[in-house]
């Protein structure tokens, strides 16, 4: 198979494309802007294979789009391409409504037009996945889990645009019978991520000493999803997922952020025992609480695991470890990757733009 993956550049798309290389025969189309978190280091080991192929391209440039497919051909499209950040979205929203929204309609007429000019046989196996998020859903109580049915109920920018263009993927299939499927995951964590997310921030800023920013009292709660368990999920869904369907993905890791923040601490006291800032702890800071903050989200992953036969293989304890242990790691990587504007600063406080 020929697979278009856009935002291959970024955490989850790497991800994707360095198992796909991997584990399997297929050729890789990598479709990136290259915008701030996106990092073509995090490509390096398949970066050589004759399968792999990069295309420096913005999903909102049309002409590029069309280039694209009619160059390589696709027999299916992963898109992970989107601004993704909760609180970049608060101050600076129009981004994610162009990245979000407008590009994902410009890639989905540029995928059915391509799709419409297919041979039958060709016609019946294409399929468009589209990557999104359990924000969509909103907020729960402390009981209760997101399934697929789940009325949607976004809280900020950010998951106001994935809503709709999760909307647009739908409507494109109803309207068009255009062949798509969704899914919708957990927080992510692992190797590669952008240290504004929560889990490389802290545990960058832990050893340097810096504060470590726990919004509010820290007793939101998060289903925490290790990339790779993600990544084999996707996988899955895009070759085997029913035309129509949405698949929820998560890990069965409920824990609150002030949690991953001490299990974070604790690791790091054992594993950098020469570190001037033992207890890490102690640099924990209250800061005040992100605006319109969702207080619990939690995934119903049965459809995936009856339907599909995913379950995730990482539990939280031995997926954070891990993920701790390749930031010790690369350091020469971070360094790289906030060498642009990003400097782990505090961002989402709606006071900016």
């Amino acid at each position: 198979m020929n697979i278009i993956v856009t935002g291959g550049a970024g955490f989850i798309g790497s991800a994707v494309i360095r198992q796909y290389i991997k584990d399997t025969e297929h050729t890789i189309i990598n479709v990136d802007a290259l915008t701030y978190a996106g990092n073509l280091e995090s490509l390096q080991a398949v970066e050589n294979s004759p399968r792999y192929h990069f295309e420096h391209a913005n999903i909102c440039d049309k002409d590029a789009m069309e280039r694209i497919f009619n160059q390589y051909q696709p027999d299916a499209i992963m898109h992970l391409a989107a601004e993704s950040h909760v609180d970049r979205s608060i101050d600076g929203p129009a981004d994610f409504i162009q990245t979000n929204i407008v590009g994902t309609c410009n890639l989905l007429e540029v995928a059915r037009a391509y799709w419409n000019s297919l041979a039958e046989d060709k016609k019946i196996g294409f399929r468009f996945h589209h990557v999104s998020t359990d924000e969509v859903y909103g907020d729960l109580d402390e009981t209760g889990f997101f399934t697929e049915e789940t009325a949607y109920d976004p809280s900020s920018p950010y998951s106001a645009s994935k809503a709709s263009s999760d909307h647009l993927v739908r409507a494109w299939h109803r309207t068009y019978g255009f062949p798509v499927v969704i899914t919708n995951c957990s927080n992510n964590y692992g190797s590669h991520q952008f240290p504004e997310k929560l889990i490389p921030l802290v545990t960058l800023n832990a050893l340097e000493g810096k504060p470590l920013p726990v919004y509010g009292n820290g007793m939101q709660i998060r289903d925490w999803l290790h990339v790779d368990d993600h990544a084999r999920a996707l996988r899955l869904v895009l070759e085997s997922g029913k035309d129509g369907e949405t698949y929820n993905i998560g890990g069965h890791n409920e824990k609150t952020n002030l949690e991953v923040v001490k299990t974070i601490c604790a690791l790091l006291d054992k594993m950098v025992p020469d570190s001037p800032y033992i207890p890490h702890e102690q640099l924990i800071t209250y800061v005040s609480d992100r605006p319109g903050h969702d207080v619990r989200y939690a995934i119903d992953a049965d459809k995936i695991d009856q339907q599909l036969g995913w379950i995730p293989e990482e539990t939280f304890e031995s997926g954070i470890e891990k993920t701790i242990q390749w930031y010790l790691d690369n350091q020469q990587w971070c360094q790289h990757v906030q060498d642009g504007s990003y400097q782990r600063e505090r961002l989402g406080t709606g006071e900016q733009g």
